[in-house]
């Protein structure tokens, strides 16, 4: 497609000038390409052809950010079982980065998770468990924080465990809008109390849950959104992951927790999970990348029963620890 044809789908011509450009890594020139609402860092669109299958476009003005995720995608096939879209094309111009994914049909999980079976339900959240565990298992790094991508492939952050922790902790409870004040103080301590012997730093996909999954007659057809992925410890994964899969959708998480940790322990052992590191886990996912708090459940509930929800699962922690 000319990129005058993109007009209609993106305002900024330094974004068409990419998006063109991007398109024509590929032999057969696009019919049409559709803008889409997914994740608040990127521009995705959807690319149809005569011949082909469609392909995923997704452009992003911070480049390392995509080249980082091109990079593990590509590694994620290769090593795990893990379902990833292929990449099909990925660089920079104009200094935005660009990356072409092929298209996998599924219905989303997220709409999905709370309408089947308890069984198959079960099922889902242990795949969850062994495929973290996997992601655990072939991606060690000898730092912390945000992955850097370089020419020889993916190395963690550069942190310490001490400075990147309290810092990644600090700002999940600052993050935490005015109704969490009143535990505010009690979560500063627990994160005080976080364990100052230096964990392995593991693959953290910070944003591995159902509605970044497709399933198709009961099974996970792709994991999509891996951005800005980290190199963390392995107990602060598995809480986070664990609130998201099971918390996140029914009244009684207990059963998908127990098949979380059944499927995490059929590939290696499962982490020390103290009450810090679930704070610091479910303090992150109550507030999203635009600062707003997070609605759980399917369909989701409204602002103040998420308010609730998050402060009732933090006000525990604070109870027990």
């Amino acid at each position: 497609m000319s990129e005058d044809g993109l007009a209609g789908v993106y305002e900024s011509q330094r974004m068409r000038q990419t998006a063109h450009v991007a398109l024509t890594a590929l032999e057969e020139e696009s019919i049409e390409v559709t803008k889409i609402s997914r994740g608040n860092r990127k521009q995705t669109a959807i690319a149809t052809f005569p011949n082909r299958g469609p392909v995923v476009v997704q452009l992003c003005d911070e480049q390392t950010w995509l080249q980082t995720e091109a990079t593990l995608l590509r590694e994620i096939r290769r090593r795990t079982f893990v379902p990833v879209p292929p990449v099909l094309a990925a660089g920079t111009h104009n200094d935005i980065a660009y990356m072409l994914t092929a298209y996998v049909a599924g219905d989303d999980l997220h709409q999905r998770f709370t309408a089947v079976s308890d069984e198959t339900r079960r099922d889902v959240v242990r795949w969850f468990g062994k495929a973290l565990a996997r992601l655990h298992e072939v991606f060690p790094f000898n730092s912390y924080g945000r992955l850097i991508h370089s020419d020889t492939g993916l190395t963690g952050g550069g942190r310490t465990w001490s400075d990147w922790v309290t810092e990644y902790g600090r700002q999940a409870i600052n993050r935490l809008p005015e109704p969490f004040d009143p535990i505010r103080n009690e979560l500063e301590e627990l994160l005080g109390r976080i364990p100052v012997t230096e964990p392995p730093a593991r693959l953290f996909p910070w944003d591995f849950r159902p509605g970044n999954a497709l399933i198709v007659d009961d099974s996970i057809t792709a994991v999509l959104d891996w951005e800005a992925p980290l190199a963390a410890p392995p107990a602060l994964s598995v809480a986070k992951c664990e609130y998201l899969v099971a918390d996140w959708y029914v009244s009684n998480p207990d059963p998908l927790r127990r098949a979380f940790e059944s499927g995490y322990t059929a590939v290696r052992p499962y982490p020390s999970i103290t009450p810090s590191h679930r704070a610091i886990a479910i303090a992150d996912s109550a507030v999203d990348s635009n600062g707003e708090v997070t609605n759980p459940g399917y369909p989701p509930v409204g602002q103040e029963d998420a308010i609730q929800f998050h402060r009732a699962a933090l006000t525990g922690l604070v109870r027990d620890s």
